[in-house]
């Protein structure tokens, strides 16, 4: 279908109100046409949609000291297609640091979710005062570009030659502004250099753009900048995929293992064997992230299993995987059962198969899911993972290196569950112990990456990032708690978070989640249990808690009605539940849940 057929097709599916298969087609016509008008369209058509889908909202403001218009609705399109309704803010060509250092600037007053410093010679000294002001006025996270290398160094092949090299120059400033920002919490550094190598120098800079706009890309390089903005704007906002599900023939191997059986799998160095490599070796690195890999295929499981056993070519094997859907039923069928295996929302998958009927059924069927369109060469299948946004992480946790085993450690669980009598005998037999812990900063990134990536369990959705949290935490009144569980199987690792926020009597729960990992095994019942002990220590008479119901958060809707708790309050944000802690004191952590905690203590 032609760009204008499909425009017209756009427009009929939302006049009929089919506002999720419009987007669909909406973000097709963006793979097909990522043009200036395409943006324009696609730009117009979500804002009129907007409270009709799901879409997250994010605030980034842009400073810079060259132009970057041009880029902002191609940065909104992209946007849109993740799931983000990102709103800019372009601060005025070359003031970025008077608009950090005036607290009254509109960069202020916009209440970013980031800024992204976009400038063409960054001075690491110079970005260390800017940022040490900016973190005393705003919790918003902040990308600094680094310096581009030039092209071509003033001296010419000298360069190379000399110990005063222009070239080593540039590099040893990127060097120290990595350095000078790596204690400041929530700033990063967008490589820009790379992004630069990567199209070719040459190919980048428009020296006639330059010096007419003052924009230092060529016009067909936009899209990459963009798109390296994205790789910080997802996870920034906790648009990521926790599980990569993939295709077997012609996407994890060449060829078809019913046909060509396992010795015409191709996987070896020529072609495209070797391309095939690279992908696995690829989706081989995800999993140092704490990114899950599952199998979605249509095979007989016994030959598929097979090659996964023993191809000598396979760099992936059936440990790597948590769940395999190998069987003839539809894939996003599969696509939802492995999600239900992993208790995972359908949203963190990322589907990955190199068939574009199945890519666009799943699209249809499961619009929350992430579809990762594959070129038709598979030389590029894993540039394309390497580059997705949903698969970057701005930083890693311990639980992050040990997800694999963990899934591993829940697989025993299971089988532990089905020999007990009741699920009392199963809860009582895990042994489980909690360890609750005031926020530090040995935990920040961890607890910050809990708030922006879990739904299920999370009784108000509430996104923050290291800074914000460290803000929130010197609050007076405020407590920052950090949840670990551990039982006979495993250590399963910093699991939950509790925020809560206390004024004269009355002690308010901010935040209440728990991984998808310990959902059912009660210890939200201990956490809850303890923090009412907290709370009526410190002096409050009243526990309030808020649950703002969202698509994802349906398991934890009743959780405070099943804890005593008692509606005051119903409304646009949710319902508000309050608990007695005078009149109701008899909430109590369950008999098989071993709780080690600070003593509760008042301020």
């Amino acid at each position: 279908m032609g760009a204008s057929e499909l425009r017209a097709e756009i427009d009929r599916l939302a006049d009929a109100g089919r506002f999720t298969e419009a987007a669909v087609a909406l973000n097709g016509l963006w793979l097909q046409e990522p043009t200036a008008g395409s943006a324009r369209f696609l730009i117009q058509r979500y804002e009129s949609w907007r409270q009709s889908l799901a879409l997250r909202s994010f605030r980034l403001a842009v400073l810079r000291s060259y132009t970057v218009e041009p880029l902002i609705p191609l940065l909104r399109a992209e946007a849109f297609v993740a799931g983000l309704d990102l709103t800019a803010h372009v601060g005025e060509f070359n003031v970025w640091a008077q608009d950090i250092y005036n607290a009254s600037s509109p960069l202020y007053s916009f209440e970013p979710d980031a800024v992204i410093l976009a400038l063409e010679e960054p001075d690491p000294s110079e970005i260390l005062g800017a940022l040490d002001f900016f973190r005393r006025h705003s919790a918003a996270a902040v990308i600094v570009h680094n310096r581009a290398v030039p092209a071509r160094p003033r001296r010419g092949v000298f360069d190379a030659q000399s110990d005063a090299s222009e070239r080593e120059a540039v590099q040893a400033l990127n060097r120290r502004l990595r350095e000078t920002v790596r204690d400041v919490r929530g700033v990063y550094v967008l490589d820009y250099d790379a992004v630069v190598a990567a199209a070719g120098a040459e190919a980048w800079r428009d020296a006639r753009k330059w010096v007419s706009v003052r924009l230092p890309m060529a016009s067909a390089q936009m899209s990459r900048l963009v798109g390296e903005w994205m790789r910080f704007v997802q996870p920034l906002a906790g648009k990521v995929a926790k599980c990569a599900v993939v295709d077997l023939d012609n996407t994890l191997w060449g060829g078809v293992i019913g046909e060509d059986g396992l010795d015409g799998v191709k996987l070896d160095d020529g072609l495209p064997g070797a391309f095939h490599r690279e992908l696995q070796q690829a989706l081989l690195d995800l999993t140092e992230r704490g990114i899950l890999l599952a199998v979605c295929s249509k095979n007989n499981p016994e030959e598929a299993l097979e090659a996964l056993e023993k191809h000598p070519g396979m760099l992936l094997r059936p440990r790597h995987f948590a769940a395999f859907r190998i069987n003839w039923q539809e894939k996003a069928q599969n696509l939802e059962e492995i999600a239900a295996e992993l208790n995972i929302g359908v949203d963190a998958l990322a589907f990955i198969d190199d068939n574009p009927a199945e890519r666009q059924n799943v699209r249809l069927r499961l619009p929350e899911a992430t579809v990762i369109e594959l070129p038709t060469d598979p030389s590029g299948y894993a540039a394309v993972v390497r580059d997705a946004p949903v698969f970057q992480r701005l930083q890693l946790s311990e639980e992050d290196s040990r997800r694999g085993a963990m899934y591993g450690e829940q697989r025993e669980r299971k089988q532990l569950e089905q020999t007990c009598a009741s699920p009392e005998d199963f809860l009582r037999s895990l042994e489980q112990e909690i360890e609750i812990a005031p926020l530090s900063g040995m935990t920040l990134a961890r607890v910050a990456q809990l708030t922006q990536k879990t739904n299920q369990f999370n009784l108000t959705t509430r996104r923050y990032s290291e800074a914000q949290l460290e803000a929130l935490a010197a609050q007076p009144g405020v407590r920052v708690w950090s949840l670990s569980v551990r039982d006979r199987f495993g250590d399963n690792g910093l699991t939950g978070v509790a925020i809560t926020r206390q004024e004269g009597h009355v002690c308010e729960i901010d935040t209440l989640l728990l991984s998808c990992r310990v959902i059912g095994r009660t210890v939200e019942t201990a956490l809850l249990a303890w923090l009412a002990r907290q709370a009526r220590e410190d002096g409050a008479r009243k526990l309030r808690g808020l649950f703002a119901p969202t698509k994802k958060n349906k398991p934890c809707e009743t959780f405070y009605q099943d804890h005593g708790f008692r509606e005051i309050e119903r409304g646009e944000a949710g319902v508000l539940w309050e608990l007695d802690l005078v009149a109701d004191p008899a909430l109590e952590a369950p008999s098989w849940v071993q709780v080690v905690a600070p003593a509760p203590v008042g301020d």
